[in-house]
């Protein structure tokens, strides 16, 4: 098997997919910052919120059958967790811009290569030839830096999202760490046995 062969083959494709994977990916991560934007928009931390997380996530561990108090070491295991479901959603879809913003570039610079590879192998083909100049060449690998260009476009938007809504989550972390903590002794007050719960809040 030609291995060098088949993977001059795939290059001689040029780095027109790449960019379109490109234009794809510069499209998800568009639909993301909106769909986060309009969820900070709209969504607010709520003490009942937390209390009805914190009372379902002691339920969901109490063996005991008497209904009795929960220790305070089970309230603060709940606290923990429904702080932590509660990042989850804040932080859903941001490890995507991360990506983006890290790798983009590298993309991009992977279409430039495979660009100059095709353009000179066309200048190697036209001398052979005397079909092909050195302007058609140059033509090309001005055509292939454009990935990289087009790279670093779809990267920058991505790291100034993820930081912006980074810092969204933790200015509202900081609203639910005492939110949970008045939360916590509200389930505390009104705790009584349980009878017909239902299931745990989906991550929205």
């Amino acid at each position: 098997m030609d291995v060098s062969g088949r993977f001059l083959a795939f290059t001689l494709h040029g780095a027109g997919w790449v960019l379109w994977l490109l234009v794809a990916l510069s499209v998800l991560s568009m639909a993301v910052m909106l769909e986060r934007l309009w969820f900070f928009r709209a969504h607010r931390v709520g003490r009942r919120d937390l209390a009805a997380d914190i009372r379902r996530l002691l339920l969901e561990g109490d063996t005991r059958a008497d209904g009795a108090r929960p220790e305070p070491s089970e309230v603060a295991a709940a606290i923990d967790g429904a702080k932590a479901r509660e990042k989850l959603r804040l932080e859903r879809n941001l490890s995507f811009l991360a990506t983006l913003g890290s790798n983009a570039p590298f993309i991009g610079l992977f279409g430039t290569v495979l660009g100059i590879i095709k353009a000179f192998h066309d200048l190697a083909a036209g001398q052979a030839g005397g079909g092909v100049g050195a302007s058609t060449v140059m033509a090309g690998i001005s055509e292939a830096l454009v990935a990289t260009a087009v790279g670093i476009l779809v990267a920058i938007p991505a790291v100034v999202a993820f930081n912006y809504f980074s810092r969204r989550v933790r200015v509202r972390m900081t609203d639910v760490d005492w939110l949970a903590h008045i939360a916590a002794e509200d389930v505390q007050a009104d705790w009584a046995p349980p009878r017909d719960e239902e299931p745990l809040r989906r991550s929205a």
